[in-house]
């Protein structure tokens, strides 16, 4: 249904609640649920429904939906499923918005007579709008407004953090852990096979939540990826997501065609995904709930490095062990903390990183100690450790560490009081101060590196990428020539000469091929070509040419080639006698002795689309799996970025005598390969290997493509939506050079503050509302690094690279995840102001709205700003004062009339 978060709040904060198949039988399903939905503390009406009871649990029980006493907000089914498709059809007609099935039966396994139930379940909902959670759940919690329509043994407190999962026990034992360690949560949501209402769905409505300040999600699949991502990457930029991702190791395909396809496994691409959208993934349970202690108490450090304050210097040395291990960093001491440590410290302290404050240690020392570390500008956080001695007890300690970080707000602190019954007083201590606290160091240690990497994550979200470093213009005409043709000979694989030809044309440096049809052209063609070359059978049918021994190197002369090439046909032809050969492909030999072979690919994951995968190449490949998944569009950012996510990248940075290879042609031809698959559905396969990168000079020496023919856009099957080139438009100017109209793009971020700061004072306040005068990084971030999937902001620009293209106006639009409204807002540079400038990125930017299905464009407008108002006016925007009071003028256009 894709429906996002419309009619949600019926599920989330109704008014009324009906159970249908309410029971009075001890035990039963719908006796638990009655219970539940009971005890929870909700304010509404309780509505049982069922034929055979006149009351259950001591509520007025009602025979059928039609004779309810009102409509209910909230519906929730435990009847068998033969009866649920009818129950939501009577449901959605009476006007319930929202249902939560608990039923299961609904196709799982494959089930051919529950995928019918699931498909009319479906079909009855759908016209009305009707939200549904489930089938195959345990439900759902609220515990700020009392509705607990779940059959979970535990009603969790109220809190802050909301939880989403497709599986029912973890929602019952993370409930139950919390409440041990006074967490609470705003909502617990059981999604079960998820036919409506989806993790997509959840983070939208977690994102606008003001009741959530952070979200945790437990995911076994994905359905709508590109919704998924748009609205993972939304709720990121605004509060902690974490997910915990189960079936790590499930197997993508049962064999893979190419070295790429070999590498892109399931889960590495779920791992690319998270860190795209800027949420922070864990392995296990345990480590959830490492990480939601962390978050639910802790705000994210400004950096990695951490001092260790303990008791027992062994815990000390296996915390900074845990540490280094994690990728953080133990603080360096200020010497003046030192000196003032050893003023409050025995003698016999550590003088240094972590501090051992000795086993006799009592709590005022633990005081002292931790007041002087939390003002060590060199440390990010702080660790206390605490093991039992018989000099001091844990309660003693704790309240001295509650006592220490009273009132200060700067240090990230966490906790780990070890041992058994001993220290259970004082975890209690902490987590009642709102510390978090953990039972071994490790686990200590690694939550402070997931709010380390969560503070990472957002601040990538943001950072600018640089601009291409060079022209960029594909020959597609050529590219789609050599795809047809290749297609209307039913090509499967192109050959090595046409798919360096497509690398060419778009500009990804390719050592030149040539093609001998036979044996007798071998000699010829490699003396044209220049010796010394290297020899490759040509075979549709042959994957991995070295395998079969089709591939030779370093011939030096014409009768070498001839003999070589006959042996190579002898070879093959006896290891794969069905392979059908077409010949040899011949190429100069390249000589880079100091370079490194890389790999450079594409492969279609079935959940996300394509993928792009690079890595350390060469034969040894798939053994060696030194690989990193990134997810296109890219630019230059996410290109390095992804270079760097490899083992070999310490290597190519350069080390000892070898020189660093040309990272930046490098990333560009990363950038190239993603533009290249987000033209042409047609492709579904790319194989650079090896990719030789040196000092100066990055080419491909061996390269394969794979298509397919399709009808679908190629756009269409990315799991981000790829900038819209579409949008591009000159513009006829009045001065020396035409200008653009185009969509924005995160490289514009610096000319946009340039263009920012040519605005007057005036013009800011009136598009601003508030006098500004710079724009931020952070806010300029915002503006440019957008989802083209949910918004858009036109640019009226120069023509010329982004980032270096002076910018004269922008109009822009942000929409509601649901697709209906979206607000507006425009400036144009009062130098270019009375061209009608304005009035053309307007007209645009209503067309393309109304070309993504939004109902209604609207935006805000201070009374004063008589020239914006007008061009509303002018352009069929209807204008209403909020009030007789408001400088705010609301301006509203429907689209959809």
């Amino acid at each position: 249904m894709s429906m996002t978060i419309r009619n949600l709040e019926y599920m989330f904060a109704p008014n009324s609640i009906a159970l249908i198949g309410a029971s009075a039988k001890p035990g039963a399903l719908g006796n638990v649920m009655m219970k539940s939905l009971l005890s929870g503390g909700f304010a509404g009406p309780i509505l049982p429904v069922n034929p055979n009871y006149d009351s259950v649990n001591g509520v007025v029980t009602y025979s059928d939906l039609s004779s309810l006493p009102v409509v209910p907000d909230l519906a929730v089914i435990c009847t068998p499923p033969d009866t649920v498709p009818g129950i939501v059809k009577q449901l959605a007609e009476i006007g319930t918005k929202s249902v939560v099935i608990i039923t299961a039966g609904f196709g799982e396994g494959g089930n051919e007579h529950g995928a019918r139930l699931r498909q009319a379940v479906l079909d009855a909902a759908r016209p009305h709008l009707m939200r549904i959670i489930g089938p195959n759940c345990v439900g759902i919690i609220i515990p700020g407004s009392g509705v607990n329509a779940s059959f979970a043994s535990t009603m969790p407190s109220k809190g802050r953090l909301a939880f989403a999962t497709q599986s029912g026990a973890v929602v019952t034992t993370i409930a139950e852990w919390a409440e041990d360690r006074s967490i609470g949560f705003s909502h617990l949501v059981s999604l079960g096979d998820m036919i409506d209402v989806d993790f997509g769905d959840m983070l939208d409505y977690f994102a606008n939540d003001r009741q959530t300040n952070a979200i945790v999600l437990y995911i076994e699949a994905v359905t709508n990826a590109r919704k998924f991502i748009s609205a993972a990457r939304a709720a990121a930029r605004s509060k902690p997501v974490i997910v915990v991702k189960a079936g790590r190791f499930e197997e993508g395909a049962a064999a893979a065609s190419s070295h790429t396809g070999a590498l892109a496994g399931a889960d590495d691409v779920y791992d690319a995904v998270f860190r795209r959208a800027g949420v922070l993934r864990v392995y296990n349970l345990e480590e959830l709930f490492d990480a939601v202690e962390a978050l639910a108490h802790s705000k994210p450090p400004a950096g990695d490095r951490l001092a260790i304050l303990t008791n027992g210097g062994g815990l000390g040395v296996l915390a900074t062990d845990a540490l280094i291990e994690n990728g953080g960093v133990l603080a360096k001491l200020e010497q003046d903390t030192v000196d003032r440590l050893s003023e409050v410290l025995p003698v016999t302290w550590s003088h240094g990183n972590p501090v051992d404050i000795i086993g006799d240690a009592p709590g005022s020392r633990y005081r002292e100690a931790l007041e002087v570390l939390l003002s060590d500008p060199n440390a990010d956080g702080v660790l206390v450790i605490n093991c039992p001695t018989g000099m001091s007890t844990s309660e003693d300690a704790a309240e001295a560490v509650v006592a220490a970080v009273e009132g200060q707000t700067e240090k990230t602190v966490l906790t780990s009081w070890v041992g058994g019954l001993g220290a259970k007083a004082g975890h209690r201590i902490l987590s009642a101060a709102g510390l978090p606290g953990y039972e071994t160091p490790h686990q200590a240690v690694r939550a402070f590196m997931y709010l380390v990497n969560y503070q990472r994550r957002q601040e990538n979200l943001i950072e600018t990428p640089s601009a291409l470093p060079g022209t960029f213009d594909p020959d597609r005409t050529l590219v789609r020539e050599i795809i047809d043709r290749n297609l209307a000979s039913g090509q499967r694989w192109l050959s090595e000469p046409d798919s360096k030809l497509i690398l060419e044309a778009y500009q990804i440096p390719a050592a030149p091929t040539k093609v001998a049809i036979s044996l007798e052209h071998v000699a010829a063609v490699a003396s044209d070509v220049g010796f010394p070359v290297a020899l490759k059978i040509l075979s549709p049918d042959i994957t991995h040419k070295s395998d079969c021994g089709g591939v030779v190197l370093d011939i030096p002369d014409a009768d070498t080639a001839t003999a070589v090439t006959e042996a190579m046909l002898q070879r093959v032809t006896a290891q794969l006698p069905s392979a059908r050969m077409e010949g040899f492909s011949i190429s100069r030999m390249v000589r880079m002795p100091d370079a490194f072979e890389l790999i450079l690919g594409m492969h279609e994951d079935r959940q996300f689309g394509p993928v792009i995968v690079f890595g350390q190449g060469g034969t040894a490949v798939e053994v060696i799996a030194d690989r990193a998944i990134g997810l296109p569009p890219l630019n230059m950012k996410l290109a390095h970025e992804l270079i760097a996510n490899t083992r070999i990248y310490s290597q190519l940075i350069g080390f000892r005598d070898r020189k660093a290879v040309d990272l930046g042609e490098a990333s560009f031809c990363l950038v190239k390969l993603s533009q290249l698959i987000t033209d042409f559905a047609e492709i579904v396969e790319v194989d650079i290997n090896p990719l030789l990168a040196s000092e100066g000079l990055v080419i491909a020496l061996d390269a394969r493509v794979g298509v397919r023919a399709t009808d679908a856009a190629a756009e269409e099957r990315l799991a981000i939506r790829p900038y819209p080139s579409e949008l591009e438009e000159a513009v006829r100017s009045e001065g020396p050079a035409d200008l653009l109209i185009r969509p924005i793009r995160p490289e514009d971020e610096p000319k946009l503050i340039d263009a920012f700061g040519k605005l007057t004072p005036e013009e800011v306040r009136l598009r601003f509302f508030v006098r500004m005068k710079s724009l931020t990084h952070l806010t300029a971030a915002r503006f440019t690094q957008i989802d083209y999937d949910r918004e858009m902001a036109l640019l009226l620009t120069e023509a010329g690279p982004a980032g270096e293209a002076e910018i004269f106006g922008v109009v822009r639009f942000s929409a509601d995840p649901d697709m209906e409204h979206a607000e507006f807002a425009i400036v144009v540079r009062h130098d270019m102001a009375g061209r009608g400038y304005g009035r053309l990125l307007m007209d645009r930017i209503i067309r393309y709205a109304r070309q993504r299905g939004i109902k209604e464009l609207y935006g805000e407008v201070l009374a004063e700003n008589r020239r914006m108002l007008d061009l509303c006016k002018h352009l069929g925007f209807e204008l209403k004062r909020r009030d007789d009071n408001s400088t705010l003028i609301r301006a509203s256009l429907p689209l959809d009339s």
